[in-house]
C-alpha cells in the first residue's frame, strides 16, 4: 500500500475565511477514505471546490465536512489521483482513492537510503507488494519474473521448495557467481531466501547498474535486489489476516508409448536389424520375440501407465495473521505464517513456518532503535527423489501387480528394470530436509546534530539444517541389495556490522547536499559433518540409527570460513532538483584473495538531468516528467569459494610393508596471485511520463566489460594436478530494457491499466588466454554458455541410399550437416547451433476493475533461444528395449523427417545428441487473478475494515512448439547450472509442469 510509503499524519492548514450567503443551505457530511485495498486513508484532504472550507481524514479514514447539496467534494493525498464527489443529497459518502500509477513524488529504497523517484540517477526497478502478493509463490523472487526489467528469472519444473534462478542483465563470469546480492532490512544475507515469508514483504528494488550496486562493491557486481518487510504505523491497531488455499493439477500428459505402440515400436526396432519379418505382426513372430508376460499384456490389451501412477493432485496453502499499530514511540509489526506446497509427485512436498516481529522505538528525539526478526522452520520432502525417469522408461505391457492386488517388484524380466510404483511404498524411500533459521537486522540511530545521523546496524544469521536419506532393499537403486542411509549436518552462522554516518546539508535552497560514509565487515563459517552407511539391519529405523548398519561407506566434516572488509563513501548532489549528481567510491577486502591483491576499488559516478523542469519545457502539453540519467562505474567479484590461493593437501592410500595405510598428498595448486574480477558498466537512461501521466515509464541501455575472469585454468595430466584457479579473459553483456506502464481506460468506476517490460541482452565472449577453449565449450565472440554439436538437418530416406552409404549411413538413420563438404562426419562438422541467451524476453500485466470488482492477468514469455533437453536423451533411445516418448520415429512405410528408425543393435541412434536440441520459445500465462472488495459500509456491519475475496489460476495454459510438437515438459531452464541441473538444459527427471487453482481472503479487523 501506499500508505506504507507516506506517513499516516498529514499536518493540513485550512483557513476559513467567511460564509457567504452561497452556503444557506449547508449540510453535515460524513464519510470514510480508503486506499486501493479498502484499508482507511488517513491524513486525505477534503476541500469543498472553489472555496478555502476544508477538512482531513482522521487515523480512522474518517471525516466530517460541511457542504451545499450543488458543491463539490475534492479529495486529495500524495500518491493517488484526485477524487471528485458531487454532494447532491448525500449524508454519508464513503470514497475508495485510486493509487497515481505515476507518482513521481514516490519513495524508493535505494542501497543505505531512501530516494524519490525523481531524484534517482540509477537504473532501479521496483515491485511492489500487490505483485509479490498476487501469486501463491513460495519464494519472493519469483515475482520477479517478467515484472522487472532486466531481471530474468528461471523456475524449470514444480519440485517444491526449490528455488529460482535470478541473472541481473545477463552472466558474467564463467566460474565465479552471477547470483546477485540480497539485502533484507538492510543486512546483506548469504542464505536463501526460501525461509523468507512473502507476505511479509512491502518492496523489493532491483539495483542493476554500476551507479545503484557500487556501493555494495565486490557483494554488488551481479546486480543487488533490495528487500523491504512490513513495518508498524503510528494509529489505531490492526489485524490482518490472509488465507489461501489451492489445488495443483499436472498441465498435459507426459506422451509415451501405451502397450499396443510400444509392442509395434520393439517389433520395428528387430525389423531394422533383420530379427523380425517385415509386414504385419504375427502370433508366430510375437512368440520369438515378447516374453510371456508381454505376450499376455498384448493379448489383454494391458497398457500399464507408471508416469500417472507417480503423480496426485497437489495442493498449495498459506495462511498468516499480521498484527500492526503503535503509539508516538512505539510501532510494531508482526506476523506468524504456515505455509505448505505439496507436489503432484508422490513423496514431494515442502512445509514452511514464519514467524516476523518488526519493532521500532523512538527513545527520545535523538536516538531511534528497531529491530527486525525472522524465526524460520521448514521442512522439504523429495528434494532428491526423482521417480519419474524410471517410470517412463517402463515396459506397460508388464504386470506391475499380482492377482491378489501385491506389488511385483519385476514387471518383466528385465532385471534393470523395476516397478517403478515401488519407489512410492511407504518407508522404501526417505529424502527428508530440515531446517531452522534465525535472520535479523537490530539498528540504532542517533541523531548527532541537525542534518548529521550515524547508524549502527547488526545483522545475525544463523542457519542449522540436517538432510536425512534412506533408500530400501526393494527400490531401483539398490534391486533387492542391503539398504543405504546417510545424515548431512549443516551449520552456518554469519554476521554483518555496519557503522554509517551520513549528512544533510541545502545551501542557500538550491544547493542540496548528500554525504555517506561506511564501515561494514561480514564473516562467515559453515560447517558440516556427514556420514553414510550400508546395511541399515530394520529398513523400519530408516536413517535415525545409522550406528547400526554393517558398514559405514563415509564420514567426513568440514569447516569454511570468510570475511568482507568494507569501507564506501558517498556523494548525492543536486541543484535545483533537476540537475543531479551521485559519486561513489568503495573499497573491499576479501579474505578469499592473497595478501598482494586483497583489496579492491570500484569507483562510480551518475549524472541525472530534469529535463522537464526547464523552464523551456513549462509549456508542454505531452511531457510530465523527462529525466536523463548517465552513469559509469566498476564492481568487482569475489565469489570464489575460500582456500582458492592456497596449495592444499589431499589423503591417499598406499601399502606399507604390505599393509594397508594412508599419507597425504599435493592435492591443487594455490594462485597467491588471485584477484577480483572486475565489471566496468555504462549506462544511459531515460524516465518519462505524458499525456497527463496515463503513460509513463524508463528505457534503459547499457553495456558491461568484465575482465580478470576468475575461472579454472587447466593443465597438463601429466604433472599430476588436472588445474587451478586463476584470472584469464573477458566478457561483455550489452541490452536495452523498457519499462512502460498505461492508463488505457479511466471512465466513471471503471479502469484498465497495462504493466510492459521488454529486456533484449547480449552477452559474449571477448578474449580468452589460448584462443577457443573446445573442451569447455567456451568461444570467442559466442555467449557464455553456446551448443556446438552436429546439426540434424533430416533423416536419410530410401531414395537417398547411395548418398547415405558414402557416408556410412543407411535409410532411416539421422542426417547431419557436411559443413565443409568433404564427404565425412567428424568433430569438424560440429557447429554453433544456438545459446540459452533468450533475443528477448517480455512480461505483461494488464489489470481491470470495476466498482468492488478487479481483475488481472500476467504473460510472460522468452523468445529465441536454444534449450538441451536432458529429457529427450534419456527417454528417447529408440533402441526398442525401454519405454520412449511418443514421438514420430521413420519407418519404409513413414518416411519421417523427425526422428530415426529404431534399432536394437544400439543404446542410442547414431549422432542421437543432434536430437536434444530445441527452439526454446515459450509464452506462459503465469497469472489470472479475479477478485471482489466488500462494499466498506457492509464491512463494518460485520465487524470488519475490509475485506477481500478473490480465486486465482497460475499457468492455465504454456504455449511452447516443444511442447506441442516435441513431447516436452516445459521449456523454461536455468541460464548457468545449478540445483543438480546443467545450463540450458531440461533435466531428464524433471517435475511436470502445474495448474494452481487457489481461492484467498484478505481481511482486515
Amino acid at each position: 500500500m501506499r500508505t506504507k510509503l507516506y506517513t499516516y499524519w498529514m499536518v493540513a492548514l485550512i483557513f476559513f475565511i467567511g460564509i457567504t450567503s452561497s452556503y444557506a443551505q449547508d449540510q453535515e457530511v460524513r464519510g470514510v477514505v480508503f486506499d486501493e485495498d479498502g484499508s482507511p486513508l488517513p491524513g486525505v484532504t477534503i476541500l469543498l471546490k472553489g472555496s478555502t472550507r476544508g477538512t482531513t481524514t482522521d487515523l480512522d479514514g474518517e471525516f466530517t465536512i460541511s457542504a451545499p447539496s450543488t458543491g463539490i467534494l475534492v479529495f486529495s493525498f500524495i500518491g493517488y489521483n484526485p477524487t471528485e464527489i458531487t454532494v447532491g443529497n448525500q449524508s454519508q459518502i464513503n470514497v475508495t482513492m485510486s493509487p497515481d500509477l505515476a507518482d513521481l513524488e514516490e519513495v524508493i529504497v535505494v542501497g543505505y537510503g531512501t530516494a524519490k523517484k525523481s531524484q534517482l540517477t540509477g537504473a532501479i526497478s521496483s515491485v511492489g507488494s500487490k505483485e509479490i502478493q498476487e501469486l501463491p509463490i513460495t519464494d519472493a523472487r519469483q515475482a520477479l519474473q517478467g515484472r522487472a526489467a532486466g531481471v530474468d528469472v528461471t523456475q524449470p519444473g514444480s519440485k517444491p521448495g526449490s528455488a529460482p534462478q535470478v541473472r541481473i542483465r545477463g552472466r558474467r563470469s564463467f566460474n565465479a557467481s552471477n547470483e546477485p546480492l540480497y539485502v533484507v532490512d538492510g543486512i546483506p544475507i548469504v542464505g536463501g531466501l526460501n525461509d523468507i515469508n512473502p507476505q511479509d514483504i512491502t518492496s523489493m528494488e532491483v539495483l542493476k547498474d554500476a551507479s545503484a550496486t557500487a556501493i555494495y562493491g565486490s557483494r554488488g557486481s551481479n546486480g543487488v535486489v533490495l528487500i523491504t518487510t512490513k513495518r508498524g504505523t503510528k494509529g489505531k491497531t490492526i489485524v490482518s489476516l490472509d488465507s489461501y488455499y489451492g489445488v495443483n493439477k499436472k498441465l498435459g500428459t507426459i506422451d509415451v508409448f501405451n502397450g499396443p505402440e510400444f509392442a509395434e515400436y520393439k517389433r520395428e526396432s528387430r525389423r531394422a536389424s533383420g530379427e523380425y519379418p517385415d509386414g504385419p505382426a504375427t502370433p508366430q513372430a510375437d512368440e520369438s520375440l515378447f516374453e510371456p508376460v508381454e505376450l499376455e499384456g498384448i493379448a489383454l490389451g494391458r497398457s500399464t501407465d507408471y508416469v500417472n501412477g507417480l503423480l496426485r493432485n497437489g495442493a498449495i496453502q498459506s495462511h498468516q495473521i499480521g498484527v500492526s499499530g503503535g503509539s508516538e514511540k512505539t510501532t510494531f509489526f508482526v506476523s506468524a505464517n504456515y505455509f505448505n506446497d505439496k507436489g503432484v509427485i508422490i513423496n514431494q512436498d515442502y512445509t514452511r513456518y514464519t514467524f516476523r516481529a518488526n519493532i521500532d522505538h523512538q527513545i527520545n528525539k535523538k536516538i531511534k532503535f528497531g529491530t527486525s526478526t525472522l524465526v524460520s522452520y521448514s521442512e522439504r520432502n523429495g528434494e532428491n527423489f526423482n521417480p519419474l525417469g524410471g517410470a517412463l522408461a517402463e515396459n506397460p505391457l508388464g504386470k506391475p501387480y499380482d492377482d491378489e492386488g501385491n506389488l511385483i517388484f519385476l514387471p518383466t524380466s528385465d532385471g534393470l528394470r523395476t516397478n517403478p510404483f515401488a519407489e512410492i511404498v511407504p518407508g522404501a524411500q526417505e529424502d527428508l530436509t530440515k531446517n531452522y533459521r534465525i535472520f535479523n537486522s537490530i539498528y540504532a540511530n542517533w541523531e548527532i546534530a541537525k542534518g548529521l545521523n550515524y547508524r549502527f546496524v547488526f545483522g545475525p544469521d544463523i542457519t542449522i539444517s540436517r538432510n536425512g536419506r534412506f533408500t530400501g532393499s526393494q527400490t531401483n537403486a539398490r534391486r533387492g541389495g542391503d539398504a543405504t542411509g546417510s545424515v548431512l549436518d549443516e551449520f552456518t552462522f554469519n554476521y554483518t556490522v555496519e557503522n554509517i554516518l551520513t549528512y544533510n546539508k541545502t545551501v542557500k535552497d538550491v544547493h542540496n547536499f548528500n554525504l555517506t560514509a561506511l564501515q561494514s565487515i561480514q564473516k562467515d563459517r559453515y560447517e558440516n559433518s556427514s556420514i553414510s552407511v550400508l546395511g541399515i539391519p530394520a529398513e523400519s529405523q530408516l536413517f535415525h540409527r545409522l550406528g547400526d548398519a554393517s558398514q559405514i561407506t563415509g564420514a567426513n566434516t568440514i569447516i569454511s570460513e570468510w570475511a568482507l572488509l568494507s569501507f564506501m563513501g558517498r556523494l548525492n548532489y543536486d541543484y535545483k532538483n533537476k540537475y543531479l549528481l551521485t559519486a561513489t567510491l568503495r573499497a573491499d577486502g576479501s579474505s578469499r584473495f592473497g595478501e598482494n591483491n586483497r583489496f579492491g576499488y570500484f569507483p562510480s559516478v551518475a549524472l541525472g538531468w530534469n529535463i522537464h523542469s526547464e523552464d523551456f519545457m513549462q509549456s508542454s502539453k505531452v511531457f510530465d516528467q523527462l529525466k536523463l540519467r548517465l552513469s559509469y562505474g566498476e564492481i568487482g567479484n569475489q565469489a570464489i569459494n575460500p582456500y582458492q590461493t592456497q596449495a592444499l593437501l589431499g589423503r591417499t592410500s598406499y601399502a606399507y610393508d604390505n599393509s594397508p595405510a594412508y599419507g597425504y598428498r599435493p592435492n591443487t595448486i594455490g594462485n597467491p596471485d588471485l584477484k577480483w574480477e572486475t565489471s566496468s558498466t555504462f549506462n544511459a537512461g531515460l524516465d518519462f511520463a505524458i499525456f497527463n501521466s496515463r503513460i509513463f515509464g524508463s528505457l534503459e541501455y547499457y553495456i558491461t566489460n568484465t575482465s580478470d575472469l576468475l575461472a579454472p585454468q587447466p593443465l597438463p595430466n601429466s604433472i599430476g594436478f588436472g588445474g587451478f584457479t586463476t584470472n584469464i579473459g573477458e566478457t561483455q553483456n550489452r541490452g536495452i530494457e523498457l519499462t512502460l506502464s498505461t492508463l488505457n481506460i479511466e471512465k466513471g468506476d471503471f479502469m484498465w491499466s497495462t504493466d510492459f517490460i521488454f529486456n533484449r541482452n547480449r552477452e559474449e565472449i571477448i578474449s580468452l588466454p589460448n584462443g577457443d577453449d573446445i573442451s569447455a565449450g567456451r568461444f570467442i565472440g559466442q555467449p557464455l554458455t553456446i551448443f556446438y554439436d552436429w546439426n540434424k538437418i533430416g533423416i536419410w530416406q530410401l531414395s537417398e541410399t547411395d548418398l547415405a552409404t558414402s557416408f556410412g549411413d543407411k535409410p532411416g538413420e539421422i542426417k547431419v550437416e557436411d559443413i565443409n563438404g568433404d564427404g565425412k562426419i567428424n568433430a569438424d562438422d560440429r557447429q554453433f547451433l544456438g545459446s540459452v541467451v533468450p533475443k528477448f524476453a517480455l512480461g505483461m500485466t494488464n489489470r481491470f476493475t470495476y466498482k468492488g470488482f478487479d481483475l488481472s492477468f500476467f504473460l510472460y514469455g522468452r523468445f529465441g533461444f536454444m534449450i538441451r533437453s536432458q529429457f529427450h536423451t534419456g527417454n528417447n533411445t529408440l533402441a526398442g528395449r525401454y519405454n520412449n516418448l511418443d514421438v514420430d520415429y521413420w519407418t519404409p512405410d513413414n518416411p519421417t523427417n523427425e526422428f530415426p528408425r529404431p534399432n536394437v543393435n544400439q543404446e542410442s541412434a547414431k549422432y542421437a545428441s543432434s536430437m536434444q536440441y530445441f527452439d526454446g520459445t515459450f509464452i506462459k500465462v503465469r497469472n489470472i487473478n479475479f477478485g471482489y472488495n466488500l462494499n466498506p459500509e457492509a464491512a463494518k456491519r460485520i465487524g470488519l475494515t475490509s475485506l477481500r475475496l478473490y480465486t486465482s489460476i497460475q499457468q492455465p495454459f504454456i504455449f511452447a512448439e516443444y511442447r506441442s510438437k516435441y513431447k516436452g515438459i516445459d521449456p523454461e531452464v536455468f541460464m548457468d547450472g545449478e540445483q543438480g541441473v546443467a545450463a540450458g538444459s531440461v533435466n531428464a527427471n524433471v517435475a511436470p509442469a502445474v495448474t494452481s487453482f487457489t481461492f484467498g481472503i484478505n481481511a482486515k479487523f
